[in-house]
């Protein structure tokens, strides 16, 4: 009704016509007649559809939230959106957004946990058999002995590496201090270089100059030697492991690249090779847990890097290493302190 005096008013105007006398025209006290049933109308039958269409959406969110807080993160609510436009379905797609997350969150976990089951019950099924045995035959004392060290070191190793990717996935309060990286990739190699000599392999690397950046140097350091121990383990005897760094012109961004020269994996699994417990197919014999490169991985993620593997000519594997400079912690809550 407002809308209807304005507009007759801001037509009498424009226009220079006068108003019709007010005798020819129906009133219902001082309000004119027409005006009025316009405004009954509205309320009667435009508003209660407009509250229908604005309601509906609203009573899908409502109905998606009630499944979401029940651990169903399957339910998606853009599809009974409808043709819709407008900042309702802008909502149901961030909702629907949000739910894909966190059931690829909830899947994750669940294949971790199962994954860790697995990998702890395996030493610890052989630490029983070496106690079994020793129990049966003490004249096995010294056998049985440097089995049962050897899988307490392996449950060692496990644990200290589930607490390195723990300490990843919920990072809060991790320290970042000024670190020359270049410094820290020559310290690593030269311990792997050391390592790798007794097995006939050895570790060149090519890095000159300095990268200076805020990071979290105990991170970074894991991510790195990670990378290049795991090289280590699969290049093959008499072979040299390589790495490179180079800083971009402008000092923006680090590129590290370790090549090795073993087996290589198949072509699918170049990406999965960094997901938790990923083992190749033919590396049983190396010993490890699987976590390295995953590892790896969420540590350059969370100084806003990057890692790639790709298949080398001749055989063999090139990781690649991204780190930007002053890299900012990625969205995921933690706080860094300075």
């Amino acid at each position: 009704m407002v809308l209807s005096f304005a507009g007759t008013i801001a037509y009498i105007t424009l226009t220079g016509r006068p108003p019709p006398p007010l005798d020819d025209v129906a009133t219902f006290g001082f309000v004119p007649f027409v005006p009025l049933i316009s405004a009954i109308v509205a309320v009667l039958i435009i508003g209660p559809a407009l509250a229908w269409y604005l309601s509906r959406p609203l009573r899908h969110l409502r109905w998606a939230l009630r499944r979401a807080a029940e651990g169903r993160f399957d339910t998606r609510v853009q599809p009974l959106m409808g043709g819709r436009r407008d900042e309702i379905a802008d909502l149901a797609g961030e909702f629907d957004r949000m739910a894909a997350q966190l059931q690829q969150v909830t899947e994750s976990r669940k294949v971790l946990l199962h994954d860790i089951s697995h990998e702890l019950r395996s030493p610890l099924s052989r630490l029983q058999a070496a106690i079994g045995l020793l129990r049966q035959d003490p004249s096995q004392t010294d056998a049985m002995v440097e089995r049962i060290q050897r899988e307490s070191e392996r449950l060692d190793v496990l644990i200290e590496e589930l607490l390195t990717l723990h300490r990843l996935e919920a990072p809060a309060g991790l320290v970042r201090e000024r670190v020359d990286v270049i410094e820290l990739l020559h310290a690593i190699a030269e311990d792997a270089d050391f390592e790798a000599r007794p097995l006939s392999r050895q570790v060149s690397i090519d890095a000159p100059g300095q990268f200076v950046t805020q990071v979290n140097g105990e991170l970074l350091y894991r991510a790195f030697e990670n990378v290049i121990r795991n090289a280590v383990k699969y290049t093959a005897p008499g072979t040299v492991v390589e790495i490179h760094a180079t800083v971009s012109a402008d000092s923006a961004q680090l590129v590290v690249t370790v090549l090795d020269c073993g087996q290589g994996v198949p072509a699918p699994m170049l990406e999965k090779i960094f997901e938790p417990f990923t083992r190749v197919e033919g590396g049983e014999s190396v010993r490890g847990v699987g976590l390295g490169l995953a590892i790896a991985r969420r540590a350059m993620k969370l100084h806003s890097g990057r890692i790639e593997a790709e298949l080398r000519d001749g055989g063999g594997l090139i990781m690649t290493l991204c780190l930007p400079a002053a890299a900012e912690a990625t969205n995921t809550g933690e706080e860094w302190s300075r």
